[in-house]
């Protein structure tokens, strides 16, 4: 028979997932394929967090789906994170 803090510990561990890491790490793992194979260093968890920390999770969900749509998915989520690429639309719509 096992000690009772043994079961404690890994459950404590499965309740720190997020839905806004599980995001973070799909950014992460589809993001470093591209950067692994052209010879840049692979982005962190702790980076992508940096990157991703004032957009709301909705909208990255937003983002998953648009990336997922393109051709490629690098080249879609880097235009649509750099917010002077949406500046030039906010001033058109006024």
């Amino acid at each position: 028979m096992r000690h009772i803090g043994t079961h404690l510990k890994r459950t404590a561990a499965k309740s720190r997932a997020t839905e806004r890491g599980e995001l973070m790490k799909y950014f992460c793992e589809r993001l470093n394929k591209s950067r692994v194979r052209d010879g840049l260093p692979p982005i962190t968890m702790a980076r992508m967090g940096k990157i991703l920390e004032k957009v709301p999770t909705k909208d990255l969900y937003y983002l998953k789906r648009v990336c997922d749509d393109a051709q490629n998915f690098s080249k879609k989520f880097w235009w649509l994170i750099k917010p002077e690429n949406h500046s030039d639309l906010e001033n058109k719509s006024r």
